[in-house]
């Protein structure tokens, strides 16, 4: 028989866990952390650059620009310092989402995702074995990993542009080339967690039918502005539109144009159920 003082005891810990598992926040290596459930983790690395780790330990990387970026942690501009990598995804053909994804991809013999356009690209000028750089659209829905991994990949829109330059070997001249058009992501994870990334955009209203359809827990919200959705159209897109439970912020301040800050984000977001967790480079949300 469990005596009353024991049931008081049980459910205070239970209380307990229930708080860190929902409410816990802690700081690491100077960012703003969620709480560390051992589930999913996401690492900032600058600009876009975000490594996702599966509750089974699958790694996600998207948009890889690490050797040259000037927000990414020293110790992350040698690539063999991101361990394993499973999967790549690449948002649209600009350098400062693409730069370091063949290096990456050949390392790891892991699989680039990229609109079809840039993929083509990739294959067709010899940037990445076809076999690497499989086609893929807005709209589509795929297993990258296999349906037993039990991670899915959602292509959405995204209002943006998708040049690739490409340095031709033979003349040592740039020349553009086909990126496909623009997207981001839903990647949704073995254990149901949904994460939108939202690779370079400006608001559009169909974030709202994004917001209803895949409901994401987190979101990846750019808010630099000249490029990308200033913090104020940002912050309606997370309010009105989105509503996530969590939202962390980039692609800002690698460059004078990238102006937006997450404290202006913040203050224009105001009263929000959603929790924004600002990240320096280099640091780990746990989910």
């Amino acid at each position: 028989m469990t005596t009353t003082a024991s049931k008081w005891g049980l459910r205070a810990r239970f209380r307990a866990l229930l708080q860190l598992t929902l409410l816990g926040v802690l700081c690491l290596a100077g960012g703003v952390v969620a709480a560390d459930t051992g589930a999913v983790t996401v690492q900032w690395l600058g600009q876009s650059a975000m490594k996702i780790t599966s509750a089974r330990g699958k790694v996600i990387v998207i948009d890889p620009w690490l050797i040259s970026n000037p927000k990414t942690p020293a110790e992350f501009k040698k690539l063999e310092a991101l361990g394993k990598v499973d999967l790549i995804l690449l948002t649209h053909a600009h350098f400062d989402h693409i730069a370091d994804a063949p290096a990456l991809s050949a390392m790891n013999k892991a699989p680039v995702y990229a609109p079809a356009g840039l993929a083509d690209s990739f294959a067709t000028l010899g940037v990445m074995p076809v076999e690497m750089a499989p086609r893929f659209n807005k709209g589509g829905v795929v297993f990258p990993l296999g349906p037993e991994a039990g991670i899915k990949i959602i292509a959405t829109h995204a209002e943006h542009s998708s040049e690739f330059r490409w340095k031709n070997p033979e003349t040592g001249k740039d020349e553009m080339r086909l990126g496909g058009e623009p997207m981001g992501y839903i990647v949704e994870l073995e254990n149901g967690f949904r994460i939108y990334h939202m690779g370079d955009t400006g608001i559009f209203g169909d974030m709202k039918l994004i917001g209803e359809l895949y409901k994401p827990d987190l979101i990846l919200i750019p808010i630099g502005s000249h490029f990308v959705m200033p913090p104020a159209d940002a912050a309606y897109a997370t309010r009105e539109l989105l509503k996530p439970k969590f939202a962390i912020p980039m692609h800002y301040g690698t460059n004078p144009l990238l102006r937006g800050t997450p404290k202006e984000y913040m203050d224009a977001l105001g009263q929000s159920a959603t929790k924004v967790l600002v990240l320096e480079p280099g640091a780990i949300a746990r989910f």
